[in-house]
């Protein structure tokens, strides 16, 4: 018997007959006491992942296996096990796929650094990735890969982003602020039967020049007058819209009228 044949028929487990391992090979490798100098498939080294209480220098061995790191499940399991050395971690997240990415980052025991790294990764890659991929991202990605695509080229991926359940309010109102926030995407949000509706995103629409008429006069009434002041004294809508508010403003309703044209005069009572 060469010794190929010997490591064959070492016992993974001491006390654990061949026979055993036959039976419940994933069981044997999970035991206290696992060697790893006996060959692992995917299903041991994942069985071995499943402890919790595996020490790092056991973590470091599996990491530097190129047989058993040709499982895409493996990588995924090692680089989330809380015992493993971060180092290890951060080379295993480097070459992950895009879906193992976002699925790595929304575990809930992934340390919160891993999560930040694993949605920088992301964020880094969404230039070359497919739509496909992209719309994927918008719709189940962490908050910070989806207020990410709230700018994407692609219209469609933005108005998935703003359906992402983790986005925050003020993930939508740093978007909008943004110099590089499109018409599309600010029209889509003025219209949005969520976002529409809450005050602080109501303001940075107003502070948009893109915000369209008939919505930043919805948005500004019933604001006080003060706060209208400051905010168009900042805002980038059109002069002639800011105009407008002004003139309405002066005249001490605190509160645009729809009855009120563009240029400042009264429309008469139909």
């Amino acid at each position: 018997m060469d010794s190929e044949e010997i490591q064959r028929e070492r016992v993974l487990l001491p006390g654990v007959g061949r026979s055993e391992i036959a039976q419940s090979g994933a069981a044997a490798a999970s035991s206290p006491g696992a060697d790893l100098t006996a060959p692992l498939n995917e299903d041991l080294a994942l069985a071995l992942l499943e402890r919790r209480d595996l020490p790092p220098e056991t973590l470091e061995q599996l990491g530097h296996d190129p047989a058993v790191l040709k499982s895409r499940k493996v990588c995924v399991a090692l680089a989330a096990h809380p015992r493993t050395p971060r180092h290890l971690a951060l080379r295993l997240l480097r070459h992950f796929y895009t879906g193992d990415l976002m699925q790595f980052g929304l575990r809930p025991s992934v340390a919160a650094d891993l999560k930040h790294f694993a949605a920088e990764q992301l964020v880094t890659r969404l230039p070359s990735v497919t739509v496909g991929e992209r719309m994927m991202l918008a719709r189940r990605a962490s908050e910070t890969v989806a207020a990410a695509l709230l700018l994407d080229k692609e219209p469609r991926v933005a108005h998935t982003a703003l359906e992402n359940t983790r986005l925050t309010e003020a993930a939508v109102i740093k978007a909008l602020l943004r110099p590089n926030a499109g018409a599309a995407f600010v029209e889509a949000v003025c219209h949005h039967p969520k976002w529409s509706l809450r005050r602080e995103i109501r303001l940075a629409l107003l502070r948009s020049p893109h915000t369209p008429l008939a919505r930043a006069l919805e948005f500004s009434r019933n604001l006080p007058p003060p706060l209208l002041r400051d905010i168009l004294h900042t805002s980038r809508l059109p002069e002639k819209i800011k105009t407008y508010m002004r003139e309405n403003l002066k005249q001490g309703s605190g509160e645009i009228s729809p009855r009120t044209s563009i240029s400042g005069r009264r429309r008469p009572p139909k």
